[in-house]
């Protein structure tokens, strides 16, 4: 109902927009025709209308951006809120059963594996709110060291791979390189972690309920390039570029009962473009999958 709304309101200012527009454009032709004998009442006519018009289309492009960015703020704050709240409600039930009644040991354990679950899940909502917080500062220094690019990845998926408890085959490793080029980046070893392990939570949660992932990491004479596919919901044409906006969610029906934040691959376009390098997606539509790479200057030390 209230996105009903919005988008209510988003209409309603394009086309009162394109009605000033409209309006001063029909004043300009009027002006013109009346006054086409005045040489320079012309000429101070049309440039005012000029400007009139631009200003109203800068108006009415602001005021429907500021909406848009505001329903993503609100739909970010929900998601939070929903990260947030539903394990501690979790981790309170739990600790209140254990604390009302007797509980034998096998479920006492259990329960505790739970705790830690929802623990994780609290902590990575956290820590992507901490570094979306980061990424925005562009001044920020962080230490860069020498990282051998496909010994993080490989770390990074056995991590994935506890993570969402996966078979080994769930998540397919690839390392190749050309002229036996290492791949040896310059970086921030947390911050490229993070990249990593966003791109491959996604491409576990987007995955549904059969994942296959295929990471490949290739090394050329100057880049060091992360691809990691998917076989999942597929992302449709239009929405590619904007899955890197901060909040940006897409508005996939497949993808209701996935939750986020909507900042893990903005955090991932931040990170790439603090290390001199890109990210972009590749989906060939909607139930097709994804492949999102992840491009870096390769280090020649």
């Amino acid at each position: 109902m209230q996105i009903s709304s919005r988008r209510k309101t988003i209409a309603f200012f394009i086309v009162l927009g394109v009605g000033l527009v409209a309006l001063a454009v029909a004043l300009n032709v009027g002006w013109i025709i009346l006054n086409w004998r005045e040489g320079v009442m012309l000429f101070l006519g049309v440039i005012l209308f000029a400007v009139l018009i631009a200003g109203l289309i800068v108006n009415t492009s602001f005021l429907v951006r500021e909406i848009r960015r505001n329903e993503q703020h609100d739909s970010f704050i929900n998601a939070v809120t929903h990260e947030l709240k539903t394990p501690i409600a979790s981790i309170r039930l739990y600790l209140e059963t254990l604390q009302s009644r007797e509980v034998d040991d096998k479920r006492r354990r259990e329960f505790y594996r739970l705790m830690l679950s929802d623990t994780d899940r609290l902590l990575g909502t956290v820590e992507q709110v901490l570094k979306a917080g980061q990424a925005a500062q562009r001044g920020a220094k962080h230490q860069r060291v020498q990282i051998a690019f496909d010994e993080l990845v490989r770390e990074c998926i056995d991590l994935v791979r506890t993570r969402h408890h996966l078979e080994q085959n769930a998540l397919q490793y690839e390392v190749a390189s050309s002229n036996g080029n290492r791949a040896q980046v310059l970086g921030n070893v947390e911050d490229l972690r993070t990249a990593v392990s966003n791109l491959l939570d996604n491409a576990v949660k987007y995955s549904g309920s059969q994942v296959e992932v295929a990471v490949r990491v290739a090394t050329d004479d100057k880049n060091v390039t992360l691809q990691v596919r998917d076989r999942g919901v597929g992302i449709p044409p239009e929405e590619l570029k904007r899955i890197f906006r901060r909040f940006y969610r897409v508005s996939h029906r497949a993808l209701a009962h996935v939750k986020g934040t909507g900042l893990g691959l903005f955090i991932v376009r931040s990170i790439a473009r603090r290390h001199g390098g890109k990210v972009f997606a590749e989906s060939a539509g909607e139930g097709k999958g994804t492949t999102v790479t992840l491009e870096l200057p390769r280090s020649l030390a």
